[in-house]
Formats: structure tokens, sequence, C-alpha cells
């Protein structure tokens, strides 16, 4: 069943990314949110924890809102998304063999995202616009989540979680890059949606792999 499950996501997120550079449409938001709730269904079905599957349904809804690309609706995406990395948050802090001492044997890492993330919010805070306040808090919530996904032991499944957050980073640092930093008509623009998208289906398929 949950194989079965697993290639109709797929096949969602496959359908999702020749739309992804496309105008806002009934059909692009029901392959992108479809594609991530399914990987809710099987987190349950595997039994997963139920921070996980909260974690992917808040993604999941902000899939939805963000695919409409309105500035309400972005906003509305931003807070959801923040949601879902809190619940990341909370997932690795208590996962029975989480250990916040294990964060800073990779101190690198560490000191790598607090410097993208003061870099990041530099350069979008001027160009945010209106939506300056919630991009930069949005900053210190997604880095959070790759700093804590270190108190996890690189053992077993659990080894998947680490590259899945650093690729979920990766792709909203695309998205932020794509939508404030690159003029219109730029030619990386032609690029960066084909991009985001394999980067985050992949994050939030790998952190099922991690913990269902």
């Amino acid at each position: 069943m949950t194989t079965i499950l697993f290639w109709i996501a797929f096949g969602c997120a496959l359908g999702y990314l020749p739309l992804t550079s496309q105008p806002a449409g009934s059909l692009r938001t029901v392959l992108k949110t479809a594609s991530v709730v399914l990987l809710a269904v099987i987190a349950v079905l595997h039994g997963g924890p139920w921070l996980l599957v909260l974690a992917l349904v808040l993604c999941a809804s902000g899939d939805a809102m963000l695919s409409r690309e309105t500035d309400a609706t972005f906003m509305a995406g931003i807070a959801a998304f923040a949601a879902g990395h809190l619940a990341y948050i909370a997932l690795f802090l208590s996962h029975p063999t989480s250990s916040v001492a294990l964060i800073w044997n990779a101190p690198a890492i560490v000191w790598s995202l607090i410097i993208l993330g003061i870099i990041m919010a530099t350069m979008l805070a001027p160009r945010a616009g209106d939506l300056k306040g919630p991009v930069l808090a949005y900053i210190p919530i997604i880095l959070g989540m790759g700093i804590t996904v270190l108190a996890l032991p690189d053992v077993g499944p659990l080894r998947w979680a680490f590259p899945a957050a650093m690729a979920f980073i990766a792709s909203d640092q695309i998205l932020a890059t794509e939508k404030f930093l690159l003029p219109p008509n730029h030619p990386a623009l032609k690029v960066t949606p084909y991009l985001v998208w394999p980067l985050y289906w992949g994050a939030q398929f790998g952190f099922v792999l991690a913990f269902a």
C-alpha cells in the first residue's frame, strides 16, 4: 500500500516539475500539495512520529498557499512553513536518541549556517518590501532547523535527516533569491524553479525515510 502511495506521490511531484514556472492554476496546486500530503499519509501508515506528520501537513498547507502566487497567500505560506520548521525542530530535539551536545561536534556547519543567515538577512531586508518582517523572521527558524538536526546521531535511517535539512535550506535560499534578489527576466530565472522543487520535495521524502 505504501509503495503505491509513494509512486503516486512521486508522480505528482514529477508532474508538478514542468509546471513550476507556469502561472498559478488549480492543477499546479493539486499536484504540489498532493505530493507532500501523500508523504504525510505514508508517515502515518508506517507509524511515524506525530511531529513528522504535523510538519508534513503544515508544509503541504504552505505549498497550497504559495502555489497561488499572491502577496497574501505568500505571507500565509511563509507562516505555514515556519510552523512546519518548528515542528521539525521539536521532532529533532525530542527524538529518543537526540542530544544537544552533538550539535557542537560540527561547529563549522553551525557557524556556516549562522553566517549564511546574516548574509541572507542583510541582502533581503532592503528588497523584501512589505514582506520584510515575515521574511526576516523566517530566516532564523529555518536555520534553526538546520542546526538542531545536528542533535541527531548519524546512524541508521537517521542519516537521511541531515542531507534532507540541508536540501530544504538550499531550496528556500534559491526561492528567496529568485523572488527578491534577481531582476525580472534574469537568465537564472529559467533554471531556479527546476532546482527549488526537487530539493524541496527530496528533503521532505528524506525526512520520511529518516523517521518513518
